[in-house]
């Protein structure tokens, strides 16, 4: 895999250790995948602090996403860049039809660990490009999920894909979460990914940036909702609210939605 396809091993991991401590989301599957793959992080990318990040991130989409599944119970569920994530699982399909997409080579190794079937199927494709698209027959509405992707894509790719979507179905809703401009200027000396080799990320500064004429900004989202915090305790409770949910962590991450219609 090349650097940044590695970095899906970031999450996983986090999502692992949070599962093992019955915190946030119960996710036996990265728990059985990372214990097989035995992949070795170094650094800030294996910092509890950040595996509890990860899997309330995880914890936030899933809750969101389940939302939208009962909103729009005919819409097909898109998953884009979606590494090793077992999101399938912990949602479920319900009534609805679900496309995981990521790199080739990740399809790859994800389909060593889950079967496709009639309401769910993998997509080998760059989502910089809008080819993986003829794969999706629905062309109704979209449930689009990207969670942790954006900051590997330029401004101008992700406006393409923003079109791509738009083009492809009538309707869709998106949540992304996205670094500011200031976290890509930290990420230079202090990002986790920096140990899996990443070293160019990407940001922006307002929600409407993503915004093409059809794809509008909806709402901000809170990145670390306070039930989750309070599942620590004591100094940890009090540590990770600091570092991640504090005015300083809004200067680095924020979560948005997006609508179609």
């Amino acid at each position: 895999m090349n650097n940044v396809n590695k970095t899906l091993y970031i999450p996983l991991y986090g999502k692992s250790y949070v599962s093992k401590k019955g915190l946030f989301l119960d996710d036996k599957k990265a728990e059985e995948i990372w214990e097989e793959e035995g992949f070795s992080l170094k650094g800030k990318s294996k910092s509890k602090w950040l595996a509890y990040y990860m899997g309330v991130r995880s914890a936030v989409f899933d809750e969101w996403l389940k939302q939208q599944m009962t909103n729009a119970p005919n819409a097909v569920v898109v998953h884009i860049g979606c590494g090793m994530d077992s999101r399938i699982i912990r949602v479920g399909t319900e009534n609805h039809k679900w496309y995981d997409v990521d790199f080739s080579k990740v399809i790859e190794e994800r389909k060593r660990y889950y079967a496709e079937s009639d309401k769910y199927k993998m997509i080998a494709g760059d989502v910089r490009e809008s080819a993986w698209l003829s794969s999706i027959k629905e062309t109704q509405y979209a449930i689009v999920v990207m969670e942790g992707v954006s900051m590997y894509l330029t401004f101008d790719e992700m406006r393409n894909l923003a079109d791509s979507l738009c083009a492809h179905f009538e309707n869709l809703i998106l949540l992304v979460d996205s670094y500011t401009s200031f976290a890509v200027k930290m990420s230079k000396r202090r990002n986790p990914i920096n140990d899996v080799g990443v070293t160019e990320v990407y940001g922006i500064d307002t929600p409407q940036a993503y915004q093409n004429g059809e794809l509008t900004f909806v709402k901000e989202h809170t990145m670390i909702p306070k039930k989750y915090i309070d599942e620590l305790r004591g100094f940890e409770r009090f540590v990770f609210a600091k570092l991640y949910a504090g005015s300083f962590s809004k200067k680095l991450y924020r979560l948005f939605e997006y609508k179609k219609k």
